[in-house]
């Protein structure tokens, strides 16, 4: 009776479940017409496994931390995990604009693109409708139309898992007229994509990048050196540039002893798991003397202005000095005239007497 006990014991039922799994495999092998593929061996497997763990037993070997069952679980739960998300655009005939939607994936996802299309009663009653991504024609069994009394609607569902399938999806509706509808997938924007910062020779500045609603996995930033990038880190100029990364959603880059050569451009990468964005900060270094530039510009302006005055009023004046002698020796000239004419007319009266 103890023998039966012990045969009964976890070893013995491991040996009888791997026994019981061999010989069900060899009898299909051995029937014909019959073939089991791996996928079906894998799948009695995890039956027969899922029955034995359901009655308490545990197949992790001593000392594991992770049994079959838990990672199967883990695994269906992260597939299970995933969000699913539906997108639609609604487009009112053939007459309208093209319609554009952003679509932001922080993480891997299950979406379903939706476009809808209202017809009028001029339009053509033969639509072709088709899907493309980034301008090439999309064949999927994924792709579903339907047509009811006034309207057409066609939908894309989509496994997205890597960057690769990020990118712009536009659905087509065709006819005497063509209309689309474009969904734009794309990783979270940095905040405040483009700005300026501005300081000056011998100060300190800091950059800042923020993700707001997404957290990234990591942060990265660059420096412009000519056309290329440089990846700046604390252990690039340990004396010149901290990266402080406090906050998660938050990169800070900060530049010290700032001199002429910091005026550039700086970029502040965030990496997704879908992708990587971007954002850029202007850095314009100013000297000291700059902000006299333009006071020592309006004072030279003020000086050759008085000057200008200063030299039409002597121009001026001497003009006016000039035209009064003038007037004046025009004067004496007419006195002299007279009194010449006076002398002669005396002189004709004297010799008639």
């Amino acid at each position: 009776m103890r023998g039966s006990g012990s045969g009964s014991g976890p070893g013995s039922m491991r040996l009888r479940l791997l026994l019981s799994l061999a010989a069900l495999w060899l009898s299909d092998a051995n029937e014909p017409g019959t073939a089991m593929t791996t996928r079906d061996i894998n799948q009695q497997t995890r039956e027969s496994i899922s029955d034995y763990t359901v009655k308490g037993h545990d197949l992790s070997t001593p000392g594991s931390h992770l049994s079959t069952q838990d990672f199967n679980q883990q695994t269906e739960e992260n597939i299970s995990n995933l969000t699913s998300a539906m997108y639609s655009i609604s487009i009112d005939g053939f007459s309208s604009a093209p319609v554009e939607e952003n679509v932001t994936l922080y993480s891997p996802a299950n979406i379903t693109l939706l476009c809808s299309l209202t017809r009028t009663s001029t339009d053509s009653a033969t639509v072709e409708v088709t899907w493309k991504k980034d301008n090439e024609r999309v064949e999927s069994s994924n792709v579903t139309i339907n047509e009811i009394q006034n309207a057409w609607s066609t939908q894309y569902t989509l496994k997205i898992r890597d960057r690769n399938q990020m990118g712009n999806y536009a659905c087509v509706f065709k006819s005497d007229q063509e209309v689309k509808a474009t969904f734009h997938l794309q990783v979270p924007q940095i905040e405040g994509k483009d700005h300026h910062v501005v300081s000056y020779v011998g100060d300190s500045v800091v950059l800042v990048c923020k993700s707001l609603k997404y957290i990234p996995i990591n942060w990265i930033w660059y420096m412009s050196n000519g056309s290329d990038q440089v990846a700046v880190n604390d252990s690039l100029m340990p004396d010149k540039y901290i990266v402080d990364e406090k906050y998660a959603n938050i990169t800070k880059l900060k530049i010290l002893k700032i001199s002429e050569k910091d005026d550039r451009s700086y970029w502040c990468q965030a990496v997704f798991k879908l992708g990587e964005s971007k954002g850029k900060v202007s850095l314009k270094v100013l000297t000291y003397m700059t902000p006299l530039k333009p006071f020592l510009a309006i004072a030279a302006e003020v000086i050759i202005l008085v000057a200008i005055i200063f030299l039409y009023e002597m121009y001026s004046k001497k003009k006016q000095m000039h035209a009064e002698d003038e007037k004046e020796f025009e004067q004496i000239e007419q006195l002299k005239s007279e009194d010449s004419n006076g002398v002669e007319n005396s002189t004709t009266r004297h010799r008639k007497v």
